[in-house]
């Protein structure tokens, strides 16, 4: 795996002292323990593996900027001070409480975010850190919602994109990234294939990877920041999220982390962590109490956005669940299907992926898992407007 490119020399580069306010923030390699400098990014250590950023402290509500509608009303809480964000509202979505059962689960409706994902909580953060740095142009590997994430605010922060994107990837996915002016390349093959191929590439353009570039967790920490914000600065007792690679349950983590260290919380969520049967590699390795990829057959699943056979950050993701007190949940794609139904008789029309969070809530509750008296939160990441036929399909065939 080739190592990180060196920092962009950009004409207009702005100086640091006009930037930053760097406090002790830096990358960190977790397995060495090697720190490297926080404004020279990078997307692996010089070893070719996976980086994190140092933790933050944490923040108070009085750190809220509350006149900001955005998620950039936590930006207290991030590592570095981004002067200009590449902002367009994202964050701030709603918080919706639906009868489910006997049941009154609250659905955080993420799919309204601007380019319709979560992924636009990372993306905005990342790409504002990297844009400040000078990087002027990028690479991103995606099965579909990052790629059009990165595209979207590419767009609107004045930075080329190139999308790696496998070619089974759902039209209507691959429509909105070119809408917005970036380049796509189809890669045959897995998943995998994408990510492959943009390493490749990586030596002539900055890898901007949603699963590699750790500033994109300090976007989707901020979903933890404003639940806790939703809930009147308390948190629920359970998080149910759709995981492919784990940014969303990772982020989730991190920041409710950091508010037990900052003392805002007492006690941690329980977080579920809800992947498609057909492709389960963090339920495998959790029934297996491993930390290493535990073998479980991979077949094709609707749930495109959560195929990941191989997640790069596996032991942190069963680190948070078991410091959580979690569960994995893997649900069939009969389950899926009853649950994107069922959500599209609700009001919500998300994608499959989406609807993985809903099946494994369902099954949590059969199974005893969820008490009815306990405040539960499940995640809808993506909207089912970048797959409408599909969705309609499904619901209507069985």
């Amino acid at each position: 795996m080739p190592h990180p490119l060196p920092l962009p020399r950009e004409p207009d580069r702005l100086s640091h002292a006009s930037t930053y306010s760097m406090s002790d923030a830096s990358y960190i390699e977790p397995v060495g323990g090697q720190r490297y400098p926080i404004d020279q990014p990078r997307w692996c250590s010089n070893e070719g593996r996976p980086l994190l950023v140092t933790p933050s402290s944490g923040i108070s509500r009085d750190d809220l900027e509350t006149s900001d509608k955005s998620l950039w009303r936590y930006r207290a809480a991030l590592p570095v001070d981004i002067a200009n964000p590449i902002s367009m509202g994202e964050g701030m979505t709603p918080l919706v409480q639906r009868q489910w059962e006997d049941y009154r689960p609250f659905f955080k409706l993420e799919f309204l975010n601007p380019t319709g994902s979560f992924k636009d909580r990372g993306t905005s953060v990342m790409l504002s850190y990297l844009r400040q740095c000078g990087v002027r142009s990028i690479l991103e590997d995606s099965s579909g919602n990052g790629g059009s994430s990165v595209a979207g605010y590419g767009a609107a922060g004045g930075v080329r994109v190139k999308i790696l994107t496998p070619s089974s990837t759902s039209p209507g996915k691959i429509a909105q990234a070119r809408a917005y002016g970036a380049e796509v390349q189809l890669v045959e093959g897995p998943r995998e294939e994408s990510q492959a191929e943009a390493i490749r590439q990586s030596e002539r353009t900055f890898y901007a990877s949603h699963n590699w570039q750790p500033f994109f967790l300090e976007g989707t920490k901020t979903l933890a920041y404003e639940l806790w914000e939703d809930f009147g600065f308390r948190v629920p007792d359970n998080i149910v999220v759709p995981v492919g690679a784990g940014s969303s349950v990772l982020g989730l983590h991190f920041g409710f982390r950091e508010l037990m260290k900052a003392g805002q919380i007492t006690r941690l969520p329980r977080l579920f962590v809800a992947q498609p049967l057909n492709c389960s590699p963090i339920d495998a390795s959790f029934r297996a109490g491993s930390d290493q990829v535990v073998e479980r057959h991979v077949s094709k699943t609707i749930a495109e956005g959560a195929s990941i056979r191989q997640p790069i950050r596996l032991k942190h993701i069963l680190a948070a669940l078991r410091e959580s007190d979690g569960d994995t949940i893997a649900v069939t794609e009969g389950e899926i299907v009853d649950a994107l139904r069922k959500s599209c008789e609700s009001g919500f029309f998300i994608e499959p992926t989406s609807a993985v969070a809903s099946a494994a809530f369902a099954r949590l509750i059969a199974n005893g898992a969820i008490k009815v008296e306990e405040e539960t939160v499940v995640m809808l990441s993506g909207t089912g407007l970048k797959a409408a036929t599909s969705v309609v399909d499904l619901i209507q065939t069985t």
